[in-house]
């Protein structure tokens, strides 16, 4: 039976590091997309997991083989720790999940947070480029040199919001890297224009040509369906549609 209060705890077996990178499954799966790719090219390796307790869960699993919904992955070569959350967070627990989140970077000695999530949004096409929400401290340290563009006005809701406050609160230089997502799964475009940001603010060497490959195959799928779905309505049925 789930406990009334949802919990999470972290657990990490791998050398701390600075900074902290975290994409979950939301809207589009774009900063889901985004950090899992970056652990595929940069060959990072599993070094620990956010366990859940008291709300429905999932185990994913490939080839046979289970594996924990969220996933911490780093390696020598990096400064990053990589958080892979594949479980999608409930508002209502968002906060807990930011409290322990924080917990544990204190106790590791992580010193900033980056997050990567789309969001839905209107938007033309001039705005199909990164935005972030960043504190102030991150934006001194991190983006000074850069030309990512502000996001301009609004207000974060859910796990975003939670953890963008906390590290308001804390002083702990966070930033929301962000940008339009569309409803299709995963929107492999937007998790381009994030992983951009990502790699401006943090000088990464990544190949990202097998992701422009399939978002280029994503796009053209959801195109034709587009089409299919246009011509079907232009076609006349009779008025009895008992036997279709």
């Amino acid at each position: 039976m789930a406990s009334e209060t949802p919990t999470f705890d972290v657990h990490y077996d791998g050398e701390s590091k600075p900074v902290l990178l975290a994409g979950f499954a939301e809207y589009g799966l774009a900063g889901l997309t985004a950090v899992d790719y970056l652990v595929e090219q940069l060959d990072l390796q599993p070094q620990g997991h956010v366990r859940a307790e008291g709300l429905p869960s999932i185990t994913p699993f490939e080839s046979g083989t289970p594996r924990h919904h969220s996933r911490l992955f780093t390696s020598p070569e990096t400064d990053a720790i990589v958080l892979v959350g594949e479980l999608p967070v409930p508002e209502f627990v968002a906060e807990a999940f930011a409290d322990s989140l924080f917990e544990w970077t204190d106790r590791d000695g992580i010193e900033e947070i980056g997050l990567c999530s789309g969001v839905p949004f209107a938007h033309g096409p001039d705005d199909h480029k990164p935005f972030y929400v960043a504190t102030e401290s991150y934006q001194r340290q991190r983006l000074t040199d850069t030309d990512l563009t502000p996001m301009h006005g609004g207000y974060l809701d859910g796990l975003n919001g939670s953890v963008m406050m906390r590290g308001l609160t804390s002083e702990r230089p966070t930033c929301l890297f962000t940008t339009p997502a569309h409803a299709q799964s995963p929107d492999a475009e937007a998790a381009l224009r994030l992983l951009d940001a990502v790699v401006r603010v943090y000088d990464l060497e990544l190949d990202t040509a097998p992701l422009e490959t399939f978002a280029g195959e994503v796009s053209k799928y959801y195109t034709e369906l587009a089409q299919r779905v246009e011509r079907k309505g232009d076609e006349q049925f009779p008025d009895d549609r008992m036997y279709m």
